[in-house]
């Protein structure tokens, strides 16, 4: 079953990695960073070893963004982002899993002080709603 793993934050600062920029991140200890990063780390190699993580990407800034939809019967494009949000999207992991159960596990894991993750299931190839 294949799941996407969203990663929201605060577009203001924009930056990656995202937790660098949050508040509540900034509030911990150059220790208990230093051991967040290291988790994250062995998550990401867990994964690849296992052979569940298929590709995740950052995003860039989401002001940067060009929205198209249609208007009076043709294209519009626009500048992004999308909504005026305190939270945009900043990037995604595709995971293939054996259960929602695992991919609610891992997405435990990618969450972290200040931070918003979503998880939703592909609807195909791969997928199951």
């Amino acid at each position: 079953m294949k799941y996407v793993i969203l990663i929201h934050s605060n577009p203001q600062p924009w930056g990656h990695p995202t937790p660098n920029f949050l508040p509540e991140y900034e509030e911990l200890t150059a220790e208990q960073r230093d051991t967040m990063n290291a988790d994250f780390d062995q998550l990401l190699t867990e994964l690849n070893t296992n052979g569940e993580l298929v590709t995740g990407e950052a995003l860039g800034d989401p002001a940067t963004s060009r929205l198209f939809r249609w208007a009076d019967g043709k294209p519009l494009v626009t500048d992004g982002p999308y909504s005026e949000a305190k939270e945009h999207l900043a990037g995604f992991f595709l995971i293939d899993v054996e259960s929602q159960e695992r991919a609610e596990e891992i997405t435990t894991r990618f969450s972290g002080p200040g931070e918003t993750v979503e998880l939703r299931p592909l609807m195909w190839p791969g997928g199951d709603a």
